[in-house]
């Protein structure tokens, strides 16, 4: 049975998306324009992603860092790509109290000025490099339209800033926090992804090029989930970061950046979630298991304190929903949630030898003897769902995957049936931007892996130089 309080997907999507992040409390709308409020079930969430992530770029030697929340204009006005490309979303301070700053600062949109400001200050050798730095923050960004999670004017992320001695070293870093995300997606997340470099129009502003992580969601749309930027020398040339290199000689070193963010709870709704709410892969679910018992009998109590206790013990997030609701209350939040596996205790299925288990991605239950090893029983059910999530978002992405070849077959896909455009291009800005104007597609990445499909541009029809993925976007 649907939930009333969710619209169909399939009937207005941005609606069913807003109804699924309020019915499984992620978010609400604040009073601050733009801005939202991370309940604590959505900041769950961002926790667990954050402790996957936080681990595994502690694993590949990055070290946590706090860097201030104010910018100095002049700070910013150093790398001039950088303060142009953000310029329209910049939130600045004026007043310190009741009195006018003598210099303006801007609300950390990003953080590379910070970071390039304090490297030049702690580099001195080569000695001192790497610096492998990241910090987990808010930022502010004056968006014009926002959605919870997806684009909000304040939102949280994770913004990596490294710094190297030699370009190759950079540019294997810049590959490898790719390699990281991608992994992410499609492992923890189970979300299928594409990856790829941006175009010169479409790259971080102050980068020489920016590597992406694409995804689709359901409805068609892609969303920019994830990106890796190498800055070459230009932020450590606008910032005076030189260094002793091994030649005794003063040289300018290389810098990186990457990040992610709450955008990510966005894409888990859009991907994986239907009609009933949200739905969540079992990796990164805070509650793993709900165990629910159905009346209070002693036997029932008994068997649910068992339970709980065995997958506590294996380390399996579980939870009894012991609270004075009805049955059909219990399961049904349990499914708005997102909660992978439900475990149904009653009297009457003890008296049959028998309790039931409840997968959220298939919402199909099962009857298994009450003497079941309940641990690898439910390790298996989480491996399975979190596999079936997977492939289920994989086939989907791959159906709505579109070779083309000329202009007229994009927009009949765009306006019909969005999804990723697989097509060449020639390299002119031009084109994208004649692109554009069907529906508002953009290049999502240049395919640098993959043979070419044609030989001319698909949109002026001259000799193609690159593969690309195109797409309407979040």
């Amino acid at each position: 049975m649907k939930n009333k309080a969710i619209t169909s997907r399939d009937v207005d999507f941005a609606q069913w998306y807003t109804d699924v992040v309020k019915a499984a409390h992620l978010a609400a709308y604040s009073n601050v324009k733009g801005c939202i409020v991370i309940e604590p079930n959505g900041y769950a969430l961002w926790e667990k992603i954050q402790s996957i992530l936080d681990q595994k770029f502690k694993e590949t030697g990055h070290q946590n860092v706090s860097m201030p929340l104010l910018i100095p204009e002049n700070l910013m006005k150093k790398e001039g790509e950088l303060i142009e490309g953000f310029a329209p979303e910049v939130a600045w301070v004026t007043m310190g109290g009741q009195k006018k700053l003598e210099e303006r600062m801007c609300i950390r949109p990003t953080s590379e000025t910070l970071f390039s400001d304090y490297y030049s200050s702690v580099v001195t050798s080569y000695r001192d490099l790497p610096l492998k730095y990241n910090q987990w923050c808010n930022v502010l960004r004056w968006e014009k339209e926002t959605r919870p999670f997806l684009r909000s004017r304040e939102f949280l992320w994770q913004e990596g800033h490294t710094i190297h001695e030699t370009s190759e070293e950079a540019e294997q870093e810049t590959r490898q926090m790719l390699e990281i995300y991608r992994d992410f997606f499609e492992n923890v997340l189970a979300i299928p992804v594409i990856t790829g470099r941006k175009t010169e129009k479409e790259k971080f502003a102050g980068a020489e090029y920016t590597l992406t992580v694409e995804a689709l969601m359901y409805n068609g749309v892609s969303l920019q989930s994830g990106t890796s930027h190498y800055f070459g020398q230009k932020f450590s040339k606008a910032y005076n970061i030189s260094f002793l290199n091994r030649n005794n000689e003063q040289a300018y070193a290389y810098q990186t950046s990457w990040g992610t963010s709450t955008r990510m709870i966005g894409g888990l709704i859009m991907v994986h979630s239907d009609d009933n709410g949200l739905v969540l892969p079992p990796k990164v679910a805070p509650k793993q298991v709900a165990i629910i018992p159905i009346g209070n009998e002693e036997e029932v109590l008994k068997k649910t304190d068992e339970i709980f206790t065995l997958l506590k013990e294996a380390g399996i997030s579980s939870f009894v929903m012991a609270e004075e609701r009805s049955p059909g209350f219990k399961f049904a939040e349990a499914e708005v949630n997102g909660i992978p596996v439900r475990i149904e205790i009653g009297k009457r299925d003890l008296d049959k030898n028998k309790i039931t288990f409840a997968r959220r991605d298939t919402r199909e239950k099962m009857e298994e003897d009450a003497t079941i090893d309940v641990v690898s029983y439910v390790k298996q059910l989480m491996e399975d769902i979190q596999t079936n999530l997977y492939y289920r978002a994989y086939e989907r992405m791959q159906s709505l995957t579109y070779e083309c070849h000329n202009l007229k077959e994009v927009e009949e896909i765009m306006k019909n049936r969005p999804g990723f455009v697989k097509g060449m291009w020639c390299g002119d800005a031009a084109c994208e931007a004649k692109m554009k104007e069907i529906e508002g597609t953009k290049s999502r990445c240049i395919l640098e892996d993959e043979a070419p499909i044609d030989e001319h541009c698909i949109v002026c029809g001259k000799k193609a130089k690159d593969l690309v993925v195109w797409g309407i976007q979040y």
